[in-house]
């Protein structure tokens, strides 16, 4: 059962985790092969991490945004 093809979706992932396919691959416990024909169409269960790997990602920034804020606010209000 495979998923849609996304458009480089395996590329984006490495991109902004900034691994290789091969780096990748070991994540999942792959061969690089079987990430490569991703590219083509990333099976669905694949496609699900793929995404929730962004979504991890985009959140761990989005925290470490808050508490910059957060420590810029706690520096500024003691003045």
């Amino acid at each position: 059962m495979s998923g849609e093809k996304k458009d480089n979706l395996v590329k984006e992932v490495c991109t902004k985790l900034e691994i290789t396919q091969k780096e990748l691959a070991s994540k999942f416990g792959i061969t690089t092969s079987a990430i490569s024909q991703w590219n083509e169409e990333v099976p669905k269960v694949a496609q699900i991490a793929l995404e929730l790997i962004l979504e991890n990602y985009q959140l761990k920034n989005d925290l470490n945004t808050v508490v910059k804020a957060h420590k810029l606010l706690d520096k500024y209000s003691k003045n």
